[in-house]
């Protein structure tokens, strides 16, 4: 099976034609044929082309009819056109058109082989920059993952020292905590950071398309296959993977994931004959994929592949003192986005961000945040601008302080005491009702000097 690249040929000339397809078949290209115009852009519509290689008078559409209807249907698509009646004008108005070269006849095959690599490789870096420039305009950056409270600088650390590295790695979460945006940071600290980073959520893709969206698939395969297509892991050739809900994985695909893990090759659907790959795989979930091992839902081998290194990102209940940076941030960021100037928050207002649960996480936060910027007026946002304002006001205890650092401790210390009291100080349950680890606990209780 050739995946390096398919080609349209189109020439009226059979032999010619015939002569040219054989030998881009030799050279390992998926090849189609027309004898006229007509047919080639029907094909275009049928099948999906890298190249075409099109005379320029042909029966039908001619060379430059076809080449003005794949730059209006299928601009991704390289055109090469090919003439033994060049003028200049001709050439002139195939460029300007949009055509990437044009070919003399006599066609000499070791020039045409030459040209047909190097558009390829155009093709393929232009696909790359445009999922490059795609990432530099995309909402959520690097500078997304905030945090200064110990649980954060332990996973900055952690990813420092992973990113590097061509390990496979696991991060795991809560909805909403940002699993993507620390796998988008350690592709940018790799060696794949100049290649593609190509994002697939398990669990928005359909089981039956799935394989052939991850695999690709052959000629044939099933009904509508009516070429070969590479699948995304052999597109993003040195790239990396970011697999999101890997829990969502079918069980009957998880063989396939394992075997590109291990071998460092996948099998197309409808394919006798493996491809090999090259590209880094991080994976994230919001299960817990040792619950599902235990289940049988989820391969005990694969689990193992997966989760060389974990990554576990903490809810933001559990880093409450990240919040305020978490709110500047997001509110910069909405400033440019929605033509804003807003300072920030006040300190009734941060106290209420402060107090919820954010069963959400970051995403919830950054929606809240987004809401109030929309329907204010003001520089600051208010408690009143918040959903809903005066329910979480009445939760709060009276200010302590004008102070907002001090106010915020007040509040945090004043909440876990009322809850280790109705508790009969049993730290463990406590810790589940505040939703946070019982190391987490320990710390607060002598960051905050509690005492029982």
């Amino acid at each position: 099976m050739a995946l390096r690249g398919t080609i349209l040929v189109a020439d009226d000339e059979p032999l010619a034609r015939q002569s040219l397809a054989e030998a881009l078949q030799d050279a390992g290209y998926q090849v189609y044929q027309a004898a006229d115009g007509t047919t080639a852009l029907r094909l275009l519509d049928e099948v999906e082309v890298d190249v075409v290689l099109c005379d320029l008078k042909m029966p039908g559409a001619d060379g430059l009819e076809v080449l003005r209807k794949v730059r209006e249907a299928h601009p991704q698509t390289m055109v090469m056109l090919m003439t033994a009646y060049a003028s200049v004008e001709t050439v002139v108005e195939a460029l300007r058109l949009g055509a990437q070269d044009y070919l003399l006849k006599p066609l000499l095959l070791d020039e045409v082989l030459h040209k047909v690599r190097r558009l390829l490789e155009y093709r393929q870096q232009a696909w790359e920059l445009q999922l490059l420039r795609r990432e530099l305009t995309r909402h959520l950056d690097f500078d997304g993952l905030v945090g200064r409270s110990p649980a954060m600088q332990e996973l900055f650390a952690l990813i420092k020292k992973v990113a590097p590295t061509n390990a496979t790695v696991l991060i795991t979460g809560e909805s909403g905590v940002g699993k993507e945006v620390v796998a988008r940071l350690i592709h940018s600290l790799s060696a794949q950071k100049d290649r593609v980073f190509l994002p697939v959520n398990c669990s928005a893709i359909p089981e039956t398309l799935l394989e052939s969206q991850l695999f690709g698939y052959v000629k044939g395969a099933f009904t509508g296959a009516v070429g070969n297509q590479e699948g995304l892991f052999q597109r993003a050739r040195g790239g990396t993977i970011f697999l999101d809900e890997i829990g969502e994985l079918p069980l009957t695909l998880q063989p396939k994931l394992l075997r590109a893990i291990e071998e460092k090759e996948v099998l197309p659907v409808g394919a006798t004959t493996p491809v090999k790959t090259d590209v880094r795989l991080l994976a994230a979930t919001n299960r817990s994929l040792k619950q599902e091992v235990e289940a049988g839902r989820f391969r005990e081998d694969l689990y193992y592949r997966l989760n060389v290194i974990e990554l576990r990102i903490p809810p933001l209940r559990e880093r409450r003192e990240d919040i305020p940076l978490l709110v500047d941030y997001l509110i910069r960021r909405h400033n440019q986005e929605l033509k804003r100037a807003y300072k920030g928050v006040d300190n009734a207002a941060m106290k209420i961000l402060m107090s919820q649960p954010w069963k959400g996480n970051v995403r919830e936060l950054d929606n809240v945040l987004e809401r109030a910027m929309i329907l204010g007026n003001g520089e600051w946002i208010t408690a009143a601008d918040l959903p809903p304002a005066e329910a979480q006001e009445q939760a709060l205890p009276k200010p302590c302080s004008d102070n907002l650092k001090e106010a915020l401790q007040a509040y945090e210390k004043s909440h876990i005491e009322h809850v280790l009291k109705r508790l009969d100080g049993d730290k463990k349950k406590a810790a589940e009702v505040l939703g946070v680890s019982l190391s987490s606990l320990y710390r607060k209780i002598e960051e905050l000097q509690i005492h029982l």
